[in-house]
């Protein structure tokens, strides 16, 4: 599950450098830019989620071997 959960944060790190190359820093709240907005918002909130489940999985490991 550790992989997996690393894979993922990965894969959303890299979300985030694709939709930084879609963005007009011209025209920010228009156009495609808007979509790459979203998909950074979105991809930041997919790496808190994953880092607090990590957190949570290392709590409960240290709490079952008590």
């Amino acid at each position: 599950m550790k992989i997996f959960t690393y894979i993922l944060i990965f894969l959303a790190l890299a979300l985030i450098v694709f939709n930084i190359t879609i963005l007009d820093f011209d025209h920010l709240f228009e156009g495609d830019s808007v979509v790459g907005l979203i998909g950074i918002a979105a991809s930041f909130c997919a790496i808190f989620i994953l880092l607090i489940f990590r957190m949570s999985k290392m709590v409960e490991e240290k709490t079952k071997d008590r």
